[in-house]
């Protein structure tokens, strides 16, 4: 790894909005290349009517996982292992305490520095924005800039939409087919243009793939060294209480 990162959590939501979770994105902050997902399902936020209340408190209780700290955590231990011998990197991330908790008790806290920008408050819409914000925004620029290009891109995460997903896998397994097109298939920055993707910035590739080239190979679980909430995600462990049935990816040649 030869650059450092930027990370926040990508908000969406599983069959109901009573069952929301973050997705916390690891993005290169010179090259934009996504280094890894992972989910952190956690407790409904905001105002809720009665009604609204009693409706989600009869909803099947779910695995957390441990929400945004173990999120992190995970992310924190995805990193670890790309940083070379002797060398450290700078994680930029907004002031979330679990965020903080999870970093403070890491194995790799020394090699992994964060730098923090508490999101400040914001005036009305179209006021100047605070020296804070200006330096906030700026720090969070790669991710914040992937987060608006997933919601524009998708329809499945839109602020208004009746294509929301209804299964935190099948949420998961959309978003790094986003991942990878991102990083091999488009190009960084469609305003400049710049015909280079984040994996040519980084040097991983040459040009940028084609669909037919990204599928021409078929991987198998077994045969690579996958981080645990991955391998769970691909066996489809993650399941959706609420539902009836979760089918497991559990067939014969699949491995």
């Amino acid at each position: 790894m030869t650059e450092n990162l930027v990370a926040d959590h990508f908000e969406t939501f599983e069959f109901t909005q009573d069952l929301p979770f973050g997705v916390l994105t690891l993005v290169g902050r010179e090259s934009w290349f996504v280094y890894g997902l992972d989910p952190a399902p956690h407790a409904r936020t905001g105002s809720r009517t009665s009604e609204q209340e009693i409706r989600r408190r009869a909803r099947p209780v779910r695995r957390s996982r441990g929400g945004y700290t173990g999120s992190f955590r995970r992310g924190l231990d995805l990193l670890a292992p790309l940083i070379p011998e002797g060398e450290s990197l700078i994680l930029a991330c907004d002031g979330k305490a679990q965020y903080l908790d999870a970093h403070r008790r890491h194995a790799a806290r020394r090699r992994i520095g964060l730098d923090v920008h508490p999101n400040p408050k914001r005036g009305p819409k179209g006021s100047p924005r605070s020296p804070e914000a200006l330096a906030r925004d700026r720090a969070m620029f790669p991710v914040d800039q992937l987060h608006a290009l997933l919601r524009h891109s998708r329809a499945d995460h839109k602020r208004e939409t009746i294509a929301f997903g209804r299964r935190l896998n099948a949420v998961m397994e959309r978003l790094f087919v986003a991942t990878v097109w991102r990083n091999f298939v488009k190009w960084r920055s469609e305003r400049r243009p710049d015909p280079v993707t984040p994996a040519m910035r980084l040097g991983l590739a040459r040009e940028p793939w084609s669909w037919k080239r990204l599928l021409s190979r078929r991987l198998f679980r077994k045969r690579l060294r996958l981080p645990p909430a991955w391998r769970d995600l691909y066996q489809r462990d993650w399941t959706t209480p609420v539902l009836g049935s979760n089918q497991r990816h559990d067939l014969r040649h699949a491995a």
